[in-house]
């Protein structure tokens, strides 16, 4: 896979590093000169330039890249390099890094964002999720399906600790994923037990009720729901 990084500070090398350890090619494009730390990703091919122009893009060959990212500190140069990747040269995928959490909803489809990561939110939600128990925590977004990936760490008095995992009235649009128990992620079966303390990870649908998923989840059903 071929892939264009504009922007090469330390997240667009971390990321470079990351995709030539899985034998990618990636092109790091950046106009600043001191950015051009050539020797700490030397496996990549550089460039010193302004990605916002049609010519830098043209120079990296962004035609025939299969992703492009748009990894800058500017909000607006991402949004730039996204759109003119996605309607100049038909990049067929473009990530875009947020950097300011008020502007993630310009992040979408009409400037060409296929993925948009808000390192922010997902901090965020990172610290949350380390916290609290009970509570349905928003992982990430894909912007492009509006799908999203939920967790929550089971509390010891939910309804459904010591249920399988089959005899739960599930939502039509979410997914069980995952169940991590001591640190161990386990793919979960209909005849998996839930137990107090599991870390369930869920793929949800972009009109999914949150609240009445937590309800599910936490307890509030209990005593309406039947028993085991």
């Amino acid at each position: 896979m071929r892939v264009v990084i504009a922007g090469a500070g330390s997240v667009g090398r971390s990321i470079a590093r990351e995709l030539l350890g899985h034998d990618h090619e990636v092109v790091l494009i950046d106009r600043q000169p001191s950015a051009m730390r050539v020797a700490s990703v030397a496996e990549a091919d550089w460039l010193l330039a302004d990605a916002c122009e049609l010519s830098t893009l043209s120079e990296a060959k962004v035609d025939e890249c299969d992703v492009i990212v748009a990894a800058t500190g500017d909000d607006k140069a991402n949004l730039v390099i996204a759109l003119l990747a996605k309607t100049e040269f038909g990049v067929p995928r473009v990530v875009a890094r947020v950097n300011n959490p008020k502007n993630e909803w310009m992040f979408d489809e009409s400037w060409g964002v296929d993925v948009a990561v808000s390192t922010p939110r997902i901090m965020t939600a990172m610290v949350e999720e380390a916290v609290a128990v009970g509570d349905l925590v928003r992982i990430f977004t894909f912007h492009q399906s509006g799908a999203g990936i939920l967790e929550l760490t089971l509390p010891p008095d939910s309804w459904l600790v010591g249920r399988t995992v089959g005899s739960v009235p599930w939502p039509a649009d979410t997914v069980l994923a995952a169940i991590v128990r001591d640190a161990q992620p386990l793919a979960p079966t209909a005849d998996d037990t839930l137990e107090a303390g599991d870390e369930l990870l869920l793929v949800s649908g972009r009109d999914a009720d949150e609240v009445a998923l937590s309800d599910l989840l936490t307890g509030a059903q209990g005593s309406t729901s039947p028993t085991a």
